[in-house]
């Protein structure tokens, strides 16, 4: 059947930022509309018939200037149909040490150029002025997206995590960031995957996920 994505927050059109976006409440729109992730499903240059099938999975990137860019070299070599951001973007964090390049101006411009194809859930340190300088919606305490063959479920980690999962069917994905250490593993059925931190890993290499064709695997950002 076709993908499905259900997000608490609203998809923005046009070139202004959206306002800020409440986490409370939830709003469905299928893949059916005329434009997702910045490609109509009926362009012939989609994968596999008009299905997203590339994701580039990451977190923790905390206002990081170089590596943000280290990231979007990633995305621009390998041009996925979708930037999946698990939060934690601008701010570094009061139990942080401040990242390489700490400069949330910066990443600001790096992360819009890719507004098109960017699906974003709140972190812990994110707030409202992170909505107001961000122009695709980054304040939902969750979002879900139906793949074929498999449902996708996308947090932070600060609230549900590997050790206190939502209700989800078994066989689901759950896709959390928040510890800074990378995860794949089955708890309860769930296969709980952590792409780690894109600038402050905790265990020793700055990374994210790619999931292509149904299948998910670490990348190391290089230094």
């Amino acid at each position: 059947g076709s993908p499905m994505v259900s997000r608490r927050s609203h998809l923005q059109k046009g070139p202004s930022p959206p306002p800020p976006v409440p986490a409370q409440g939830r709003a469905s729109l299928p893949l059916r509309c005329p434009r997702l992730f910045g490609q109509p499903l009926t362009d012939p240059k989609a994968n596999h018939g008009g299905i997203f099938m590339k994701y580039i999975i990451a977190s923790d990137i905390h206002g990081s200037a170089y590596w943000c860019r280290r990231l979007c070299d990633l995305v621009e070599a390998e041009k996925p149909d979708g930037l999946w951001l698990l939060g934690d973007l601008l701010y570094h964090g009061p139990r942080n040490d401040l990242p390489r390049d700490y400069a949330p101006k910066e990443v600001i411009p790096m992360l819009s150029a890719y507004r098109d194809i960017i699906l974003a859930v709140r972190g812990n340190c994110e707030a409202e002025v992170d909505q107001m300088v961000l122009p695709f919606p980054c304040m939902a305490d969750f979002s879900q997206v139906r793949l074929p063959g498999m449902a996708v479920y996308l947090t932070h980690g600060h609230h549900h995590s590997p050790d206190n999962l939502p209700p989800l069917p078994r066989g689901a994905v759950f896709l959390s960031g928040h510890t800074h250490v990378k995860l794949d593993q089955i708890r309860g059925g769930i296969r709980c995957l952590n792409p780690g931190s894109v600038s402050i890993p905790k265990d020793g290499s700055h990374s994210c996920l790619i999931l292509e064709d149904g299948k998910f695997s670490f990348r190391i950002l290089e230094d």
